[in-house]
């Protein structure tokens, strides 16, 4: 956009000087232009000058509209492939095995009675979890004392550019394989760099066994990242988040992986699914959740749209 306003100065300092100054055109122009000023009355020549400048404005004006609206917008997202990458969460969903499990159960009334559409027209629930439950997502604050909560997280970094990270391949010889600053470079190669201010996700299909297979889904060691790609991501890429399938961003005893995410300033989903149904590159992502004061980490919805 910055270089359509940059010809619109040009164009319409151009226009305007040579309207109004005749001797800056080059000299052939100019024996013209006063060659045919003996024949137009001066009004008509007022006039001419006038409507080159009106032209060049009106010209000007085109241009700076040429950015589309949000309507445009949002009439091209209208026709796009939307892709879910939130697991439904339940009672029987699995979590870190350190917190208890997500309890789900109906509001009920001062007697007792829970709350029905057909007695009080409407009905409710309670939610007894950690916030770390189902897709979710981990703040800053969640491992640093100073990092920002879910409720000081900046709005421009819920719609990200999408880059996924395929690990799959890797995963026949090595189940635990952890992604490497190796395995990065190979991606970069063949698909270009990672842009600055991307969310990357690692895509192990971890995630296919969530509903189905709890306990496996769960085991340990498991598919994630090594910290030395993560922090060359963060430092030299410039990247704004990162997400994975898995309950946690790798197998160290520390968490080192995460505890670096977090402790940089970052953001990270956890157990993101659907990640086998979206491109390498050229998707945007969009997170949400809700705006807890302090909050260290809640439920998430999380989808891409597909380019």
């Amino acid at each position: 956009m910055a270089s359509r306003i940059i010809s619109k100065s040009n164009i319409s300092a151009s226009a305007v000087s040579t309207a109004e100054n005749p001797l800056r055109r080059p000299q052939s122009q100019c024996l013209q232009a006063r060659h045919i000023q003996r024949y137009i009355p001066r009004p008509t020549q007022k006039a001419v000058r006038s409507g080159a400048v009106a032209f060049s404005l009106l010209f000007s004006t085109v241009i700076v509209r040429a950015e589309p609206t949000l309507a445009e917008i949002g009439a091209v997202l209208a026709h796009k492939t939307f892709i879910d990458l939130t697991q439904t969460l339940s009672e029987t969903s699995p979590v870190w095995e350190g917190f208890p499990e997500p309890k789900i159960a109906s509001a009920r009334r001062p007697d007792g009675a829970p709350y029905t559409i057909a007695h009080d027209g409407f009905r409710a629930n309670v939610f007894a979890m950690v916030g770390q439950s189902g897709t979710h997502i981990d703040p800053p604050a969640h491992f640093s004392p100073d990092g920002a909560t879910l409720d000081r997280l900046a709005l421009h970094d819920m719609i990200l550019p999408l880059v996924v990270f395929d690990a799959t391949p890797f995963l026949k010889d090595d189940p635990a394989h952890a992604f490497s600053r190796q395995d990065l470079e190979a991606w970069e190669r063949a698909h270009g760099r990672v842009p600055e201010g991307a969310f990357v996700a690692l895509r192990t299909d971890m995630s296919k066994d969530f509903a189905t297979d709890p306990a496996r889904f769960k085991r340990y060691p498991f598919p994630g990242w090594s910290r030395e790609t993560v922090q060359f991501l963060v430092e030299e890429r410039g990247i704004k988040a990162i997400g994975h399938e898995s309950l946690d961003s790798d197998v160290t005893e520390s968490m080192e992986t995460e505890s670096y995410i977090l402790k940089s300033g970052r953001y990270q989903i956890e157990v993101m699914a659907n990640l086998d149904r979206v491109p390498a590159t050229g998707a945007l992502l969009v997170v949400s959740f809700a705006k807890i004061k302090d909050g260290l980490g809640f439920p998430a919805r999380v989808f891409a749209i597909l380019p």
